[in-house]
């Protein structure tokens, strides 16, 4: 059965309702409806009626009769493991996690014992690849309903202030859009908190210079035109997609899969390089970064003035968070959740309000391991997110 990627994006997109919806009655009544376990299996059986490569990946058409081979085993597992805790029951899916974890119970167990008997005053983390599954297509990166019942369970029994700070977008799509937690369970941070939802459901942002977003918005629109251009649509499905974010833009030119060929990405990454140099001549706004993958244009931080050299990070943005929302890091104790470089940051600005910081990374980099430790925060590290997930319930049931 063929399906376009555009259809696939709908058909993950329509199960964030029905997701919210189940996590809101669960969390009230221990039960959710039939019929919306009975749609994601719909849909999980619609995925995996796709065509399958030799190499195990699925075959979305893309433009025209092409097709790319993707890997969508985060939205396959993830509606495996929604399934299965509705179903099945909590006691039953967590046999199923510790039997595609190795060394699932120990970690848990380890980290139980690490962060048992604290309520923390703030909880900060990233979310990708560290509270949630890493999906190599943001857009279809949906959040489970049973990640969000495990979440939303800690943050109520075991935290007094929540937010996730991310580097993605805040919506359409976004890490609004895309969670599917009760409202006001967390601050939503995005672009590094240089924009976040409150609890009230409220936007704010960092203030930034109005000539240079004035000219991110001039970039923003000549992108989004060069993506309609014939050829180029695809660099908006792919990967990262076109992600408009506060005072940055990503833009996708590969993905994991090398859906594009190198001589496409090459020649698109020039085209983005001439819009930006087209506007901003001399530099003096924007950096332009490549990561293989994606094309980050970055609004400086103090741009047009000679502090523009430096560049806006997480911690950045959770000391703008704590000192618009009272969040009173200070106090602590305080819990920093990561999984990569920039999230170190995060540790870090804990650190510079409270020495009585906590920190579990999701990673197996030994050094990014070393970094975190050498931050002096008391630190644990695992190896999946799923795990984490599995700490944070054990330790709110021992809290309700």
């Amino acid at each position: 059965m063929q399906q376009t990627l555009k259809r696939f994006y709908e058909l993950m997109e329509s199960t964030v309702e029905v997701r919210r919806r189940m996590v809101l009655q669960y969390l009230e009544k221990g039960t959710v409806q039939n019929d919306d376990v009975s749609y994601l299996r719909e849909v999980l059986e619609t995925l995996e009626a796709v065509p399958v490569t030799d190499e195990g990946k699925r075959v979305l058409m893309l433009e025209g009769e092409r097709g790319i081979a993707v890997d969508i085993g985060y939205e396959t597992g993830e509606l495996l493991k929604d399934i299965l805790f509705f179903e099945k029951g909590e006691d039953e899916f967590a046999a199923y996690a510790e039997s595609i974890h190795p060394g699932f119970a120990d970690f848990v167990d380890r980290g139980v014992s690490f962060l048992s008997d604290k309520h923390f005053t703030s909880f900060v983390t990233d979310r990708d690849g560290t509270v949630n599954n890493y999906c190599g297509r943001y857009r279809s990166s949906i959040q489970s309903a049973y990640n969000a019942v495990f979440l939303t369970r800690f943050i109520r029994n075991c935290t007094n202030n929540s937010m996730i700070i991310t580097s993605a977008p805040l919506q359409n799509p976004g890490i609004v859009t895309l969670s599917v937690m009760p409202p006001g369970t967390f601050v939503y941070a995005a672009s590094k908190a240089r924009e976040f939802v409150d609890r009230d459901g409220a936007r704010r942002t960092y203030p930034v210079d109005p000539k240079g977003q004035l000219l991110l918005d001039d970039v923003n629109k000549r992108l989004a035109g060069l993506i309609r251009e014939p050829g180029n649509e695809k660099f908006g499905l792919i990967g990262s997609g076109l992600q408009f974010k506060f005072g940055e833009t990503t833009l996708a030119r590969q993905d994991i899969t090398d859906a594009v060929t190198e001589e496409e990405s090459s020649a698109f990454m020039k085209r983005v390089e001439e819009i930006v140099r087209e506007i901003d001549p001399s530099s003096a706004y924007f950096s332009i970064s490549d990561t293989g993958l994606d094309i980050e244009i970055v609004l400086r931080k103090g741009s047009g003035d000679e502090s523009g050299s430096k560049q806006f990070h997480k911690g950045d943005g959770m000391l703008f968070l704590d000192a618009e929302l009272g969040l009173n890091f200070e106090n602590g104790p305080n819990l920093v959740c990561g999984d990569t470089g920039s999230d170190v940051k995060l540790v870090e600005a804990s650190m510079s309000k409270c020495s009585d910081t906590w920190t579990v990374f999701v990673t197996e980099d030994v050094d990014l391991i070393e970094r975190v430790k050498a931050t002096g925060a008391e630190a644990f590290i695992v190896p999946e997110p799923d795990i984490l997930l599995f700490m944070f319930d054990h330790l709110s049931r021992k809290r309700s």
